[in-house]
């Protein structure tokens, strides 16, 4: 018997990411910027975007990837109901994973949403 990890949900729909950024509140910092509203739902999803400035598909993934497992291991920490978009600046391009985690953790806090 193997315990399933809880995925997390995922923005997809170019409107749902066109309504969080135009109905959202924000708040930014030297690498990332994070949108918020409220989703009527028990349950948080999150959109990355990286946009092509950014660099290549290959440094655009593992942004994303960073940004991820950043926001995957906090999950748990933060209030349900809500709808997170993240976008990566152009200077998070050679930063650590450590870096974009407390760039996360410090937007998380900022929009009060951390439990």
């Amino acid at each position: 018997m193997f315990v399933r990890m809880k995925k997390t949900e995922s923005i997809k729909k170019n409107s749902d990411f066109r309504n969080v950024y135009k109905n959202g509140k924000s708040y930014a910092n030297k690498y990332l910027i994070m949108y918020i509203i409220e989703n009527r739902t028990d349950k948080n999803r999150l959109g990355i975007s990286v946009s092509k400035k950014v660099g290549n598909s290959v440094i655009r993934h593992r942004i994303t990837r960073l940004i991820r497992e950043s926001y995957r291991l906090s999950e748990d920490r933060l209030f349900n109901g809500l709808d997170i978009v993240v976008v990566a600046r152009t200077n998070a391009k050679d930063k650590s994973y450590k870096e974009i985690e407390s760039a996360l953790l410090h937007l998380m806090k900022l929009h009060r949403i951390w439990n």
